[in-house]
């Protein structure tokens, strides 16, 4: 080490400077920084601090930045550098009238310097309008609570007015802050307490813009007014009251959670134990709300949508999952109160058609939450203590209760269903409550059974007890809604072949009078929605018949009945429609049977699965234009809206694969957008299953492909398409999808920098070089035409001239393929590249050999467009450098050229 030249503190900031000058401050911050610790001289010390100054200026880290100005300003009090530095830095971190007195220093120090003297000017001006913005804000916020607050104030437009200026000042930080200073919070909770409705919503959108992203003032807001406070808001009766509560809790939510983030990074103990400490209580109300009498039925579905947005963990990756363990520890009793409920029984809870659908969704999601085997076995001990609890001792109304938690977790966390259907007694009170006189009674354990009846475990013991129960009921029941979820049942457990035509459990012909009858319920509109909703899920098991799904396209009542009924409020039938409208597409996997192993099931006498006639590309075909032509489209788009539990995460999935069926012939493109089809799809391609988000994505790129990307995605939603076409370049999709993703992105980067950039931002260019290798040649074509059109962007170029680097070699090799598509797109690279970048045109010489041969051949190729690329080319380089000129005349390029340059036929 002795004999290792020490690098000196000069050398390190001769380093710095020129890395500086290059653009990378990061490394020159940290060859200042290993300066300073090698430097005991002071002058020199102030001076890499104020070098330091500047790299924190471009980092835009400006209290680093203004804290070594500072270091140097101590040092010499004329560094007239330093000052500047230091005022920019302030000026950043909003102290206005620091920053005025450094630059009033810089300006008497060189009066004759522009710079100071303009910079002086422009933060003058800037803190006269802050002044002014202030003081009017201060008179503003008095004025108006005194106005809202005024009992006698009769003037409504005076008040709506003041309503609208408060909510609008809160949305900024300025006005925000200038609130919560002037006691705001108190004014507020008065609002809130006069329990008038237009003055709550404006409390609570104002609220809403001070919790906004800042987690000390969410901190307070929530201590002066109380959970209890927010969630009697909550459970309001008046709708849209109860909405803005819930939306004011989202927020306070995030605001905390972020909190808590950010305190787990910073380990601050106290902070730490606030946040985790607020969210509790927070939740704590929102369960009690659940099971409490007096609170509205949306009150408590809102209730039920903020937990399965904040309590389970957002993605795999976070680790804790003690949120989800302690709302089971503490709430699972209050879900299971709002799943068992039976509607219309005497005392039972307010709740609409979608809290009981709510409540599994929100089951579910803490039971996928779940790490390990104990914690599966606690939650399933909760539930089978609770259904033991209403079913021992309880009479009648205890069974009914405990039969509904069961249909509740089945539709949830079906294998915690499961467990309490084998509880002793639960099963055979389900079959005999089936023929029960009492409508609602036997309402209640038909949806049991059905829901039983596809779980794998218990369907055999149905299959043999349940089909003869539910014909009976079927055949005989004077009621339309028991009829109609009996047939259900049937459907359910008729469809166990699945898509295989030759495995059918009912007889010939009865599939398809069970579909009519379901259609002819569809259509009546005099049976109540939620009975209606049960047709819907008939068909989604019926069509897996080939007949059916043809019979039912060629029904538009029932087609558009069951449009309408996605569109309705009970979002409950969603999964339904999806599903029906996935089997009529044919949009499901396709299993494709081993040749092989169909020659040894025949020799062995076995089952083979046969596919329908009806099933065929050219029927699966006609059924997608008699759909698009029913409005399927604009049913997608706004079941995809709903902000709702229903729309899990296989429902998103299950709509994505039917849009990519829509989208299979071009010529239907154009009408899928008009109705809000490429809208819809950006949200299913960015969020839900693996396989429903590469399907969203891949019906994206055949719109992109064949149509006008800013027609289809207008204004910035563009910009949202670039995303999911790139997760269509990963390795683990298929060919098909690689493909069409390159054809899409070659779209948008022709059409602005901007997107280019976007697309460079998204990683996406190493995997366009990657399938520039690939063996099958469309694939290899597409990634170089994407290339070319990425070759219009400044980096891109660059990336041709990197050190080590094989991609121009690639271009001017590919400029002489046989394949005359490639050549086009490669040699196309080649002309814009020594056009926008002449660096490159020296070189092309040194990559390789062949590089005269290949240009000659581009030159005296019979395609006229060819030739223009190649002539190009050889301009470009002609005129780039001297040597490369020499070489090019040595060569027999100056006759080829001359025989071109008469050529009057391609001008």
């Amino acid at each position: 080490a002795g004999s290792r030249r020490q690098v000196t503190a000069e050398q390190l900031r001769a380093r710095g400077n020129a890395l500086f000058q290059a653009g990378d401050h990061g490394a020159a911050l940290a060859a200042y920084t290993e300066a300073l610790s090698l430097s005991d001289a002071a002058p020199e010390r102030a001076v890499l601090h104020r070098n330091r100054a500047a790299c924190y200026l471009k980092l835009e880290d400006y209290a680093k930045a203004e804290a070594d100005a500072t270091k140097a300003i101590e040092a010499d009090g004329r560094d007239v550098k330093a000052l500047f530095r230091r005022s920019q830095a302030l000026q950043q971190l909003g102290r206005l009238d620091q920053a005025v007195g450094d630059l009033q220093r810089c300006v008497s120090l060189e009066p004759r310097n522009k710079a100071f003297q303009e910079a002086l000017r422009a933060l003058g001006s800037s803190m006269h309008e802050k002044m002014k913005t202030m003081s009017c804000t201060d008179s503003k916020v008095e004025q108006m609570f005194q106005i809202l607050l005024d009992p006698e104030e009769e003037d409504v437009d005076k008040k709506q007015k003041a309503v609208q200026n408060l909510i609008v000042l809160a949305r900024e930080e300025a006005g925000a802050e200038k609130i919560f200073q002037s006691d705001g919070v108190r004014l507020l909770t008065q609002l809130l307490d006069m329990a008038k409705a237009d003055l709550m919503l404006a409390a609570l959108r104002t609220l809403v813009g001070l919790c906004s992203g800042h987690r000390s003032r969410t901190s307070a807001i929530l201590a002066e007014l109380g959970a209890p406070r927010l969630s009697a808001v909550l459970g309001v009766e008046h709708e849209q009251v109860s909405l803005a509560a819930c939306n004011l809790l989202h927020v306070m939510f995030d605001s905390l959670k972020e909190g808590l983030q950010k305190d787990f990074r910073r380990k601050e103990d106290a902070v730490v134990l606030d946040s985790s400490r607020d969210l509790k209580l927070l939740i704590k109300h929102l369960l009690e709300l659940l099971a409490l009498e007096g609170a509205s039925a949306h009150g408590r579905d809102n209730a039920l949508n903020l937990l399965i947005k904040v309590v389970p963990r957002k993605s795999p990756k976070e680790t804790n999952n003690s949120m989800s363990l302690w709302v089971i520890d503490q709430g699972l009793k209050k879900i299971l109160e709002v799943g068992s409920t039976v509607c219309g029984s005497p005392g039972s809870l307010p709740v609409t058609e979608n809290s009981r659908m709510s409540a599994s969704v929100l089951l579910t999601k803490l039971y996928e939450d779940l790490k390990c085997d104990a914690e599966r076995e606690n939650f399933h001990h909760l539930c089978e203590d609770y259904v033991r609890g209403w079913f021992e001792g309880h009479e009648l109304p205890g069974k009914l209760r405990a039969i509904q938690t069961v249909s509740c977790l089945l539709q949830g966390p079906s294998d915690a269903g499961n467990r309490v259907l084998e509880l002793e007694g639960i099963m055979d009170s389900v079959l005999s409550l089936c023929a029960s006189v009492c409508e609602a009674h036997q309402l209640v354990a038909v949806e049991a059974l059905i829901h039983a009846a596809d779980k794998a475990k218990r369907a055999s013991f149905i299959t043999a007890n349940g089909v003869s129960l539910l014909k009976e009921i079927y055949k005989h029941s004077e009621r339309d809604s028991i009829r109609i979820r009996a047939l259900v049942g049937l459907c359910k457990l008729g469809s166990a072949g699945g898509t295989d035509f030759s495995m059918k459990q009912f007889a010939e012909g009865s599939t398809m009078k069970l579909a009519k009858q379901c259609r002819k319920w569809l259509c009546n509109e005099a049976i109540d929605t939620g009975t209606r909703r049960w047709a819907v899920e008939g068909l989604a098991y019926l069509t897996f018949d080939a007949d059916v799904k043809e019979e039912f396209v060629e029904d538009k009542a029932a087609m558009q009945a069951m449009f309408h009924l996605a569109k309705s409020e009970d979002r409950s039938v969603l999964y339904a429609v999806a599903s029906t409208l996935v089997n009529c597409t044919n949009s499901y996997d396709h299993e494709e049977p081993d040749p092989q192993m169909l020659e040894l099931a025949k020799y062995a006498k076995q089952h083979i699965p046969e596919q329908h006639p009806k099933d065929k590309p050219e029927f699966v075909k006609r059924r997608v234009r008699k759909l698009l032509m029913a409005g399927v489209v604009s049913a997608l788009a706004c079941m995809v809206k709903s902000e709702n539990p229903a729309l899990t995460n296989s429902c998103r999935e299950l709509i994505s694969r039917v849009f990519l069926a829509l989208v299979e012939e071009a010529e239907d493109r154009g009408g899928v957008v008009a109705q809000g089809g490429g809208k819809a799809l950006i949200p299913l391609s960015l969020e839900g299953t693996e396989v429903g988000q590469t399907k969203a994505a891949q019906a994206l790129a055949k719109i992109t492909i064949t149509s006008n990307p800013e027609m289809a995605f207008p204004g910035e939603r563009i910009y949202e398409v670039v995303r999911p076409l790139v997760s269509l370049l990963h390795l683990q999709r298929t060919g098909l999808e690689n493909f069409e993703g390159l054809m899409a992105l070659t779209n948008l980067a022709g059409i602005s920098e901007r997107l280019r950039q976007k697309i460079l931002k998204e990683r996406a260019v190493p995997m366009i070089e990657g399938y520039m290798f690939e063996e099958h040649e469309l694939i290899r074509l597409a990634a170089t035409e994407c290339m070319c059109n990425m070759a219009m962007s400044k980096e891109v170029q660059e990336l041709f001239l990197a050190e080590g680097s094989d991609r121009l070699k690639l271009m001017v090799l590919y400029s002489g393929e046989e394949d005359e598509k490639l050549r086009r797109a490669a040699s196309g690279t080649l002309a814009m590249l020594t056009a926008l970048h002449p660096p490159i045109c020296k070189r092309i010489p040194q990559v390789t050999v062949h590089w005269l041969e290949i240009l000659q051949a581009l030159l005296l190729n019979p395609s006229a467009e060819l030739q223009h690329r190649g002539a190009v080319v050889v301009m470009n380089m002609m005129a780039a450098a001297r040597e490369v000129a020499e070489q090019l005349i040595a060569s027999e390029m100056l006759e080829i050229l001359s025989v071109l340059a008469k050529d009057k036929d391609k001008p």
